[in-house]
């Protein structure tokens, strides 16, 4: 048996601007190669997410990338997001969804790969050059929490979480394993943990069971919660009933 190492969730490092790149650049990768052996009744399976089958969230996925491509596209899809949340009364989080799936609504899944294929490249590039001060600007947010984000936190850790959870959606909607190995997927669990850990500021134990899991704690006694680390996330990103320190909110 391998004994996990215990990490104090005060010492994982921040994914910087240039891991968070590297990350997501991977992470599209891996979502294609998913993405490429879909079959046709997979493509029309439901998710947890309501509102979305296979295709649908991943026409989410890719206007976000189309987003990040394209500055124009960007500021399109921000005018059409508050109009979506000023008529409709729901969150700018889910007027731009809304967005991003209707006007993709017209491709098929050949059509859905061949543009994440095109595009992923022209998003990380688009990312990665966006200017240190803009990156710090603050933007408000209304869903999941209200709260202001800089721009940069938004661009590097939220868009890398929601591919990456998205590309766990599709395996668990389609039952199947997703690709995981511990220097990319646990790299972005142990991100969540610091994150998790910050934001509800109370002494744990964790043990993350799983290829991208591990041990970590914060203080003395607390909580202890021993869970497979996808389904941490999962319940953290809103995804099942949870109690205790695992209701505690954290942004994909």
């Amino acid at each position: 048996m391998t004994l996990m190492t215990t990490t104090d969730a005060a010492t994982i490092a921040a994914i910087d601007h240039r891991e968070a790149m590297k990350l997501q650049a991977a992470e599209l990768e891996r979502a294609l190669d998913l993405l490429r052996t879909l079959d046709a009744d997979q493509w029309s399976t439901q998710t947890n997410c309501p509102d979305w089958d296979v295709r649908r969230m991943w026409l989410h996925v890719l206007g976000a990338c189309e987003a990040g491509a394209s500055m124009r596209e960007n500021m399109h899809q921000m005018l059409a997001g508050r109009k979506q949340r000023k008529d409709l009364g729901v969150s700018l989080e889910a007027g731009l969804s809304a967005v991003q799936v209707a006007e993709r609504e017209h491709l098929s899944p050949t059509d859905l790969v061949r543009h994440l294929e095109l595009v992923a490249p022209k998003t990380i590039k688009g990312r990665s050059r966006t200017p240190r001060p803009l990156r710090a600007m603050k933007i408000a947010i209304d869903a999941p929490v209200v709260e202001k984000w800089s721009l940069g936190y938004l661009i590097d850790i939220i868009y890398l979480r929601d591919a990456w959870m998205h590309r766990i959606d599709t395996a668990r909607a389609i039952d199947t394993e997703p690709e995981l190995s511990a220097d990319h997927d646990g790299r972005i669990v142990a991100d969540v943990v610091a994150e998790w850990a910050r934001r509800h500021g109370r002494p744990f134990t964790l043990e993350l069971t799983g290829t991208a899991g591990g041990v970590f704690t914060a203080g003395h006694g607390g909580e202890a919660i021993a869970i497979d680390a996808i389904e941490f996330c999962s319940l953290l990103a809103g995804r099942g009933e949870t109690t205790g320190l695992l209701s505690t909110i954290v942004p994909f």
